[in-house]
């Protein structure tokens, strides 16, 4: 299980995401201020100067993950998603490295906000993950502390949104874990949930109970 969730980390672009097809734009011929960053992220010759086929590779990381404008453009918003990448593969197998989600509590699911991660733990065993999340957007941020599991609904639709939310555990209020069709990375973020892929939902539903414990901290990225 472990395994599992590191793998989704060191390869993220390989992930197959189901995300909602971006309009097809044209490519940019400026250069980013990110420009030999994304480069390297993506494997590119690192110049630092936009090529044609620069911009293709860049956009089409954009169409990907729901970037907007997927121009092709090496931007801080590009980065900042490439960024986030690399540091949840340098986690590894040791997300609670810091120990900062209890491990006096039995099975627990934690959620660093800081690096858009999430697993399950029992005491100071890892149990599945890490795996990328996605988290509350500025203003609607997903609420930090001790929370447990309250509410199960296998085939949960939201009242306020009117959206799909599959495999949904609630944990504070309206927020919960529930599978979403959108790449993990995908900005700015949710609405409060801890959005998870289909394969990662299921997981963490067959894994989890009421009154399982629940640990939020951190801080995401642009909130």
């Amino acid at each position: 299980m472990v395994a599992l969730g590191v793998t989704g980390l060191v390869a993220p672009l390989a992930l197959a995401f189901t995300a909602t097809p971006a309009q097809a734009a044209s490519c940019t011929t400026r250069t980013g201020p990110y420009q030999k960053q994304v480069e390297k992220f993506l494997g590119r010759p690192v110049d630092g100067k936009q090529s044609a086929t620069d911009c293709k590779a860049v956009q089409a990381f954009q169409n990907k993950h729901g970037i907007t404008p997927n121009i092709g453009y090496a931007g801080p918003v590009t980065w900042g998603v490439m960024d986030l990448m690399n540091k949840q593969k340098a986690v590894g197998n040791k997300p609670n490295k810091d120990g900062k989600c209890p491990v006096n509590k039995g099975r627990i699911a934690c959620v660093n906000l800081t690096l858009q991660l999430s697993w399950i733990q029992d005491g100071s065993r890892l149990v599945y993950g890490p795996v990328p999340v996605r988290t509350g957007r500025d203003g609607y941020e997903t609420r930090t502390g001790l929370k447990k599991i309250y509410w199960r609904d296998i085939d949960h639709v939201s009242t306020l949104y009117n959206v799909p939310m599959p495999y949904s555990q609630f944990f504070d209020g309206g927020q919960a874990f529930h599978s979403v069709g959108l790449s993990m990375w995908n900005p700015p973020g949710s609405h409060g949930c801890v959005n998870m892929t289909t394969a990662t939902a299921k997981k963490y539903w067959s894994l989890l109970r009421n009154g399982d414990d629940v640990f939020v901290y951190g801080r995401k990225p642009g909130t």
